[in-house]
């Protein structure tokens, strides 16, 4: 699936998914994790990893 078509699918902007996809987005809200993770069948956890600091 292209990020256009996703955009689409969720109702987020391509740009705000491009900052997602490219790990600079500081925050999501729940709302649109719920709708990326609906479009995709998936997890929070399959989209999102934590790194230690530093």
């Amino acid at each position: 699936m292209t990020l256009t078509e996703l955009s689409a699918r969720v109702g987020v902007s391509l740009v705000n998914l491009s900052v997602l996809k490219n790990d600079r987005a500081k925050a999501i809200r729940f709302s649109t994790l719920v709708a990326l993770c609906d479009a995709l069948e998936c997890q929070p956890g399959d989209l999102f990893v934590t790194l230690p600091e530093g």
